[in-house]
């Protein structure tokens, strides 16, 4: 596996095993230039799913979604696992045993979370109430950025794709020590200098249940007071559990942050494991409820500009599918750090970030930020 950071000074190219190409554009991992995905995807698959199976093996996950004819189906996420007796699921987080499923629940899941003083890295905090004040005073403490209040930043250990250039990769090495956590203790963390709940990880798709019932016994202990909950999240989520999130997030003033990681399926397919179609029709959905509450914004997209394969042309698609929702949706753009089994790659490049801002308004949307800029190199 390819866990180490290379330092960029040893980088060299590596030939694209279809059409013989070499870049420096080219994770070795993969093993694929972006053209060959996206026009010869069908001819490439058999790679993709080599570097998916490798991926997954050193932690013991499937190398994709159970597909066991009279199997138990999960339909937490967009995988809709099918388990057979004995099987894991795709997240690792579910087995059928004795004719039931078994893992997370409403009730349990593997989760931990820390405390992050305000203002915070998040995603959305130039635009959200914990960093600017939006929302006043309904739903933020104050008329700018909320010092002294906290988020209680909580971080769900798995995940329903399979990202080969995961910037939280680690949770995965954590599989055999995790311990199940109940919803109501993860409730009881919330105090009263906690302004904010963000659920992220890995991702909290595959354990919504739990966070959604944890929000639940928070808002309720903490009736009269502002506690904004709020989601990052890869959006694969079934629909009937996004709209309990709708609600939770636009009653409480908290947003749902949307990382739209590309926008052509085979791009997608090639870096994450899984299509996007899911994530692209529940960000879709959730664009008809933001006229209701304007401010603070409830939908926020970000896409991390991955070098070599999340270029312009990926940014301008996503961005003109955006405004065609709502121009005024925040659309975050963020720096890549190599990561993970992509640590071959270079970071971004400033010339790549600045294409990418210029495609992004060019698509006509009037809140478009550039993250990360520590990390781009001349």
């Amino acid at each position: 596996m390819w866990l180490r950071y290379r330092p960029l000074s040893t980088k060299t190219a590596v030939k694209c095993q279809n059409c013989g190409h070499e870049s420096l554009l080219i994770s070795q991992c993969l093993g694929l230039c972006s053209d060959c995905i996206r026009h010869h995807f069908d001819q490439v698959l058999p790679i993709i799913k080599q570097a998916h199976y490798e991926a997954r093996k050193p932690f013991a996950l499937p190398p994709y979604p159970p597909r066991a004819e009279g199997g138990k189906t999960c339909h937490i996420c967009v995988n809709e696992c099918s388990i057979a007796e004995g099987e894991v699921s795709y997240c690792g987080l579910r087995t059928y045993i004795d004719g039931r499923l078994k893992g997370a629940t409403a009730n349990l899941a593997k989760v931990s979370w820390y405390y992050d003083p305000l203002p915070t890295n998040c995603v959305a905090d130039w635009v959200c109430p914990a960093g600017t004040g939006a929302g006043y005073p309904d739903f933020a403490y104050r008329q700018g950025v909320e010092y002294g209040y906290k988020n209680l930043a909580v971080f769900y250990q798995a995940c329903s794709f399979d990202c080969l250039f995961c910037q939280n990769w680690h949770y995965r090495q954590l599989v055999s020590s995790r311990t199940w956590v109940k919803a109501s203790k993860l409730a009881e963390a919330v105090n009263d200098d906690t302004a904010c709940i963000c659920f992220f990880g890995g991702d909290p798709t595959p354990q919504l249940p739990h966070a959604i019932y944890a929000s639940r016994l928070a808002l309720e202990k903490n009736q009269g007071r502002i506690l904004r909950i709020c989601w990052e999240t890869n959006g694969s989520m079934h629909p009937a559990l996004l709209k309990q999130m709708l609600e939770l997030s636009l009653n409480s003033g908290g947003c749902i942050k949307f990382d739209l990681k590309a926008w052509s399926e085979e791009i997608h397919i090639a870096l994450c494991g899984v299509s996007n179609n899911r994530t692209l029709d529940n960000f879709r959905f959730l664009a008809g409820y933001i006229k209701r509450r304007p401010s603070p914004p409830l939908l926020v997209a970000s896409t991390l500009l991955v070098s070599g394969y999340i270029d312009k042309e990926e940014v301008a698609r996503i961005a003109a599918f955006i405004s065609s929702l709502d121009p005024d949706i925040p659309y975050a753009l963020l720096a890549f750090h190599p990561d993970f089994l992509m640590t071959d790659l270079l970071a971004t490049s400033r010339h790549q970030a600045m294409e990418c801002l210029e495609a992004a308004r060019a698509a006509g949307l009037s809140r478009v930020r550039l993250g990360n800029i520590h990390l781009l190199h001349d």
